[in-house]
């Protein structure tokens, strides 16, 4: 390894992975921009039926729609914990090894969602959301956006991360 981009790892970590980030916060924008043009509140477009549905909700709450019904005070509660992990997130990347590119994978998709949803939050008051997965008309679940996926794919990666076996070479890089 040349001896300069020993110096930029140590510098700068896997920082390098924040492109996926602004991917992620591009696309998530993007298409939340598209649908509340393209549908009206609660619209639903059956894309297949019984199954997946394209709609347009509004979520003043969390996951889940956890504390939409309070008074207000939850926007930035949200906003702050949003912003709170953001950092973390950016500082665990910079810390990253070489080795370690899922993880910063992982946690440059939930960063991306995260900034996404807080773009939202401090916007405009509440989360856009378009995606509904659901059976027949009998079960419905929350819709959510592309913000939720990545955050949702970047969990399951990092859980997957815990469980990877580390390999002798990688610990004596550390």
């Amino acid at each position: 390894m040349h001896k300069s981009n020993g110096l930029n790892q140590k510098r700068f970590g896997r920082l390098a992975w924040l492109w996926l980030s602004v991917v992620v916060l591009l696309l998530d924008q993007l298409s939340k921009v598209y649908f509340e043009g393209a549908l009206s509140l609660y619209q639903q477009i059956v894309v297949i039926p019984d199954y997946f549905s394209w709609t347009l909700a509004y979520n003043t709450g969390a996951a889940f729609s956890f504390l939409a019904d309070a008074a207000g005070w939850q926007r930035w509660f949200f906003a702050a914990i949003a912003l709170v992990v953001s950092v973390v997130l950016v500082v665990w990347l910079k810390r990253l090894k070489a080795h370690e590119t899922w993880l910063a994978v992982a946690l440059a998709l939930v960063l991306g969602g995260a900034i996404g949803n807080l773009f939202d939050r401090v916007a405009y008051g509440h989360v856009i959301d378009f995606i509904l997965v659901h059976w027949q008309n009998r079960w419905y679940f929350p819709a959510f956006n592309l913000a939720d996926s990545a955050i949702t794919l970047g969990a399951i990666l990092l859980a997957l991360d815990m469980f990877k076996p580390q390999k002798s070479a990688e610990l004596s890089h550390d």
